[in-house]
């Protein structure tokens, strides 16, 4: 499987297919949104948008980094989701990396959304697909975020048949290593909870991949059990 790694400023144009990889923590928030029982995750370009899907939506629930806001109802933790219930429930996302990158390759054939907590699933999903080239959005840090690096570098393994049985320790080690890590362990991000370092590198917590599809010239993410072999 030929791979590419790049930043979202590098993105030329939409490859075939995209893996997006935020661990910390648009993208495991994702899988835990879809673990409390929403049914769909929308993603907005700006904080504007987002309140205004909410607004035309009243029952939606709205998402952002940092601090709790006034119309938004939850923030991108999942120390802080693991009680929330949203069974049901259409959630709108904007984040400061996550979401930019998957929005920035919404014209992809075929576009998931990765952290260590989806690894497994996202690899099994890629060879199942039989996909030769993967290109590998790595959000955080303008492409240099280490433990994206690493997740998306772990995941390609996973996916590249020779290789699947690469062993996660050294990858979880850089990404326990990595600046986001650090400022979450200081409190230096806002809308945290000291257990979300520890919630973003449980590797494969879930059975699903996150397949982001354009519905309504809406990004929406939806999880997908896919192959079980």
């Amino acid at each position: 499987m030929d791979t590419r790694f790049l930043g979202i400023a590098e993105l030329v144009e939409a490859p075939p297919v995209a893996v997006v990889v935020d661990v910390m923590r648009a993208f495991t928030v994702a899988a835990w949104l879809f673990a409390r029982g929403a049914e769909k995750i929308v993603l907005a370009a700006s904080l504007d948008e987002a309140l205004a899907l909410k607004a035309a939506h009243p029952d939606w629930v709205a998402l952002k980094d940092g601090p709790h806001a006034p119309g938004f109802d939850l923030v991108n933790s999942p120390g802080l989701l693991r009680s929330v219930d949203l069974r049901g429930r259409t959630v709108v996302q904007k984040t400061t990396a996550g979401t930019v990158g998957a929005l920035a390759v919404k014209e992809s054939s075929m576009v998931l959304c990765a952290g260590f907590v989806v690894a497994e699933a996202t690899a099994r999903l890629l060879r199942a697909h039989g996909c030769d080239s993967v290109t590998f959005v790595v959000t955080g840090e303008d492409g240099r975020a280490e433990e994206d690096l690493a997740c998306a570098q772990y995941i390609a393994r996973r996916a590249g048949g020779a290789d699947a049985d690469a062993d996660a320790a050294e990858f979880l080690r850089r990404a326990r290593a990595s600046r986001a890590a650090a400022e979450l362990a200081e409190g230096v991000r806002e809308g945290a909870h000291p257990d979300d370092v520890a919630l973003c590198l449980e590797l494969d917590r879930f059975p699903f991949a996150v397949v982001a599809t354009l519905e309504d010239s809406l990004m929406v993410l939806r999880p997908s059990a896919g192959p079980t072999g």
